[in-house]
């Protein structure tokens, strides 16, 4: 059996106390959403971005905003309209006839926080643009490269329920989001708070981190401990969704075009280090990975025509499948592959 080798408790003490002040201070201004606020901190921490999928009003916009007060750190938002070109989004250069030399403008990507509002109002060109900014941190602007500042993380909005006027993603660009969050309405109960809190003086949003104390704090979460048969479920739980027929979900298999990428266990796996270390571990469980999994791959898969037709969810079939791939099928640890002819 493998165990967690040892790790001394002060080290990652100062992280969970830091980041559990981050959590109390913002949800003085955010009612619920305790799922959106948590998954936010370990997009940060993971070095990820997230796809949020709800109706107008949940609060999206002002969470984001919060958590750059309480970070510290710089915001910017981005209203995506039809009209958008990638210069409103990165960039330009600008002739300057007095010196005779172009100026380098730059766009609202370089912030910490970047709200992408409504982002599949977008144009092609402006969705290729914010490839660059995603994948590699970076701008490259007539052949010069500019780095964003660190960390970066771009939280991206779209309606569901609203398609006029709207362009989809392309899938290359949805792969480069970690998690999607499909934000619902506040309980009665939150509801009722949210609206006493509106009728009165809004709070003041204190400073609690630094943002250069978050870049810190991912040294902790890649010395967080990942057992083999941990990574062996996140791979099992992607691959199951790429050939569902291995493991008896014939009935997936009429469902799913494309599974999910190398990046979802990638990402599934990172995403646990950093949710292990908010929940206070020094190493990983099957617990973490199921819990960020459906968020991790719901949009990583490619419905077939007759799922569609059928109203069939992502997180349906994630269910199904999570339902035949446990961590008890994969105790023994992951199968070691085959071994190819030699010369």
């Amino acid at each position: 059996m493998t165990t967690s080798p040892p790790v001394d408790p002060d080290v990652d003490a100062e992280p969970r106390r830091a980041l559990e002040a981050v959590l109390y201070e913002t949800k003085r201004v955010i009612v619920g959403q305790d799922a959106m606020l948590e998954r936010l901190l370990v997009a940060l921490l993971a070095n990820g971005h997230v796809l949020l999928e709800g109706v107008p009003g949940l609060a999206k916009t002002l969470t984001v905003k919060t958590l750059a007060g309480v970070l510290g750190g710089s915001y910017r938002r981005v209203q995506f309209t039809p009209d958008l070109v990638p210069a409103d989004l990165v960039g330009t250069r600008i002739w300057r006839p007095d010196t005779g030399e172009f100026e380098v403008q730059l766009g609202p990507v370089f912030g910490n926080l970047l709200l992408a509002d409504e982002i599949n109002r977008a144009p092609a060109k402006v969705q290729s643009a914010l490839l660059e900014v995603m994948q590699e941190h970076q701008v490259t602007l007539g052949g010069h490269t500019y780095a964003l500042p660190q960390p970066f993380l771009t939280l991206a909005t779209q309606n569901p329920i609203e398609s006029e006027g709207t362009y989809p993603l392309p899938e290359a660009q949805v792969d480069r989001f970690l998690f999607k969050l499909l934000v619902d309405y506040p309980s009665m109960g939150e509801e009722a708070a949210i609206v006493g809190r509106v009728i009165q003086p809004q709070a003041e949003v204190r400073k609690v981190l630094e943002v250069s104390e978050l870049v810190r704090f991912r040294a902790h979460v890649q010395a967080i401990f990942v057992d083999r048969k941990v990574l062996s479920y996140a791979v099992r739980l992607a691959d199951a969704t790429r050939n569902p027929e291995k493991y008896g979900l014939d009935d997936v298999a009429r469902q799913v075009e494309y599974g999910s990428s190398p990046r979802g266990p990638i990402g599934l796996v990172q995403a646990a280090q950093a949710l292990a270390l908010l929940r206070g571990r020094t190493h990983v469980t099957t617990r973490d990975v199921r819990d960020l999994a459906p968020d991790v791959l719901r949009h990583r898969m490619v419905l077939s025509y007759e799922a569609l037709a059928d109203g069939i969810s992502p997180d349906e079939i994630l269910e199904r499948v999570m339902s035949v791939v446990t961590p008890e099928s994969v105790a023994g640890g992951p199968e070691r592959p085959e071994r190819g002819p030699t010369a």
